[in-house]
This record gives C-alpha cells, structure tokens and sequence, in this order.
C-alpha cells in the first residue's frame, strides 16, 4: 500500500548561501536555519522512499521559448546548481513519475507537461540542499510556472494536488511518499512581466529568459547585480494569515484568489505559494505546524517552514 507520510512547506532563497555573511537579521536566519533542520529530521524519522518535490522555475530549467504550467520529471533531472546549491543529476523515482503522468492524461483531468531530462534550479534544488541532505531518497520532481504569465490560476494548483493525490495512494506497491513546496512567502522580484519590459534591465532580463537555454551562466553576473540592487518588499501580515491557513488546514481557501490579487498584496514572488498550496492539496489538507516564519529584507523574503503530518492529525482526530 503506497501512503502519504508527511508534507513540508519551505520557502527559499539563494541569499542564504551568497550573502550569510551579510546577513544583518542573523538571529532571525539562525531560527529559519534551525527550523530547516527540524523539518529535515522530520522528514528522516518519516523513512520517505519517495519525495515528491513541487518547486518554481527561474528560468534557468525553462526559458520562454517554451513555458508549461505544469511539468513533472519522469526520468532524468540535472539541478544547475548556481548560487551555491547542488548541482548535477538528481535519483528520479522513474515508476511512480511515470504512473502520475500518465494517470493524470488518462482520468481526463490534466494534461500535463513531462520531461525526460528536466533541468531544476534553487526553487527545487534548495530543498534538496537543506531538506533532504543525507536522506537515501528518491525524487519525482514538479515544477509550476509561477513568473511567467499568464499562470494557472490557484484553483487549478489545488486541483492538481487532489489529482496527483488519487493517483499516489493507487500506485501499487509500498511506497512510503513525502512531499515537499518549495517557495514563497511574501516578496518582490525585480523582475518584469515579460511581455512589456521597460528600461534596460527588464529588457536584459526577457533577453536572459528567451535566449538563455545553452548559455545561462553568461546572464547570471548582471542578474545578480540586478536582484542584489532591489529593496525588499515583504507583508508579514499577509503571510502570518496564509500560514495560519496553513495551521487550520484550510490553504484551499486562498484559490479564492487572483493572480492579481497575490501580486498586489504580497509581491511578484508570492505566487510561489502555489508549490505550498499543491503540497497541501496531496496532504488533503491536513493541519499544519508551523516551524519558524522570519521577515528577511536582507534574502528579499518572508521566510517559512511548516510540517504536516497526517498520522499525528488523525491521532489527534480519535
């Protein structure tokens, strides 16, 4: 019997690793770093033999020449490893990515995208670095399209994760599955809609994207700049109301909004919690704990952990 053991949310930052050194709000990051840790030992003491692994792309494992919403790893994935994360290939549980593509075509709810060779980033490989070191896992790797309009909306993300859902707990076998959403929470991105850039940077940035798929690297020096040189933009209070969601295992609620609506509260960068919205979904919205939440203007981001574990729930459900 395959079974669901354990969901964590987590957000990243690829400042964690260039700039700890700069960082003003240390005692902040050190309780966000601690927090990491607990979910990873959360995470070991669940024995996964699976991770199912939801992240965003920043275009450097998708570029605008061809944008899905949805795309699942089915056989190899190579992280890129900038900024410090890991980098090369990556265990893919090959027979449980197959089994959900395909089950996901066949039941007639989603076509989603595959790849044979998915190429994930620090929305994915972050997660890796910090959930999963030392854990004997494999992965079934997902990307949602968070930064490049127009994005599926939230409700069709929590759809998803139903969907994905059935398909886990019909995999035959034994499988022991966790899930991981990886991204958010508030935060602003210098980064523009791509299709009206104004001003040299966003145009260098929507070069970067279209044109980048053999030579990324070359982008990376002045996206750097560009991202190190903007101010943070958190809302701590709305991402204290999304986790508290979170807690009462009611996330379904934020499908009651726009993509417009995240965008104008929380930033560019909040439409990451459609990787935490997804987990949930797979987690049927069990309720959540929350591990640590820090406002980090230095990373850009309001930073958050959270574990739902569905035995504990219906421990405490008896």
């Amino acid at each position: 019997m395959t079974e669901i053991v354990l969901g964590v949310g987590a957000s990243h930052s690829t400042l964690m690793n260039t700039h700890w050194e700069q960082t003003v709000h240390k005692d902040r990051a050190e309780r966000f770093r601690d927090a990491l840790k607990a979910a990873r030992d959360e995470l070991a003491a669940a024995r996964p033999d699976t991770v199912i692994l939801v992240g965003s792309n920043h275009f450097r494992g998708f570029w605008l020449d061809l944008i899905p919403s949805f795309t699942i790893g089915v056989r190899e994935c190579v992280a890129s490893g900038e900024s410090g994360t890991p980098k090369g290939p990556l265990p893919v549980d090959v027979p449980l990515a197959r089994h959900l593509a395909n089950s996901l075509v066949e039941g007639g709810r989603f076509d989603a995208a595959f790849s044979a060779r998915l190429q994930i980033d620090h929305g994915q490989s972050h997660a890796v670095q910090y959930l999963l070191d030392g854990l004997d896992v494999e992965l079934v790797p997902i990307v949602i399209n968070v930064f490049a309009p127009p994005l599926p909306t939230l409700d069709r993300c929590e759809q998803l994760g139903r969907a994905i859902r059935e398909a886990v707990l019909a995999f035959p076998g034994d499988r022991r599955v966790a899930v991981i959403g990886s991204g958010g929470l508030s935060h602003r991105l210098p980064w523009p809609d791509w299709r009206e850039p104004h001003g040299d940077d966003e145009e260098f940035m929507v070069g970067a994207w279209l044109d980048g798929r053999t030579n990324w690297q070359d982008y990376d020096v002045r996206r750097r700049e560009i991202i190190r040189a903007a101010e943070a933009a958190l809302n701590p209070g709305w991402d204290d109301e999304f986790l508290s969601l979170v807690e009462r295992g009611e996330t379904h609620r934020v499908t009651e909004l726009t993509t417009e609506d995240v965008e104008k509260t929380a930033g560019n960068g909040a439409q990451e919690i459609r990787t935490w919205l997804l987990m949930t979904a797979l987690l049927d919205h069990a309720p959540g704990r929350r591990l640590a939440y820090e406002p980090m203007p230095e990373w850009l981001t309001g930073m958050a952990v959270a574990v739902l574990d569905p035995v504990h729930t219906e421990e405490r459900q008896r």
